[in-house]
């Protein structure tokens, strides 16, 4: 972030700059990154308009902030989640659990980063290859996953973990939106489970 990537924060200020990009995040998920305006974060996050400048110059540059914080947490929980991942079962509490925190609306989380690529990957570049870089990361813990699976004898020889894994977080991300468009989790429920149907149909018998 230009202009202020070097100004040393006090505990307070990292905290106002916190709930900013929190509640950034927010509106970009509920209204859109386009139609959200600097005053509606100002709004949201209980902050002045010479508070929100001394942390984000302008509106790109608080959108990068967004996709930054965003995907480590994201990626950190999905590593957690998915790391002791070890047979079929597992992979189903893995989707119980994606489910069930996008029907309770629990935060943005992977759902803001799918809405923010729609709005942005054609407009700005350097939040194109930011975003692409964490669908990537979160690509390959999902083939990490079925590629343990594999090497555990739970998947046949034959199954491409790298091609599963891209078909899963393609329905997952894909689930998001419907979910987002429809205000129920069913679609994102339905995308997922024919994924891991397909997935199982590997399973050694």
């Amino acid at each position: 972030m230009s202009g202020t990537s070097g100004t040393r924060r006090t505990p307070r200020g990292l905290e106002t700059r916190s709930r900013i990009v929190d509640s950034a995040a927010k509106l970009f998920y509920v209204k859109g990154v386009n139609a959200t305006t600097l005053d509606d974060v100002r709004l949201a996050s209980s902050t002045s308009k010479s508070q929100l400048y001394n942390h984000f110059e302008d509106k790109l540059a608080l959108i990068h902030a967004v996709i930054d914080v965003q995907s480590k947490l994201v990626l950190a929980r999905e590593e957690q989640r998915l790391r002791g991942v070890k047979t079929l079962t597992g992979l189903r509490r893995w989707r119980d659990t994606l489910v069930q925190a996008n029907s309770l609306q629990d935060g943005p989380y992977g759902r803001v980063l799918g809405a923010m690529s729609i709005e942005l990957s054609d407009n700005d570049e350097q939040s194109r290859q930011a975003l692409n870089a964490s669908f990537d990361a979160w690509r390959r813990m999902l083939v990490e996953t079925l590629t343990r699976l594999r090497v555990l004898g739970v998947l046949a020889e034959d199954a491409d973990a790298q091609r599963l894994g891209a078909g899963l977080l393609a329905a997952l991300q894909g689930g998001y939106v419907l979910a987002q468009n429809a205000r129920s989790s069913e679609p994102m429920a339905v995308a997922l489970d024919m994924t891991l149907d397909h997935i199982e149909s590997f399973a050694r018998s």
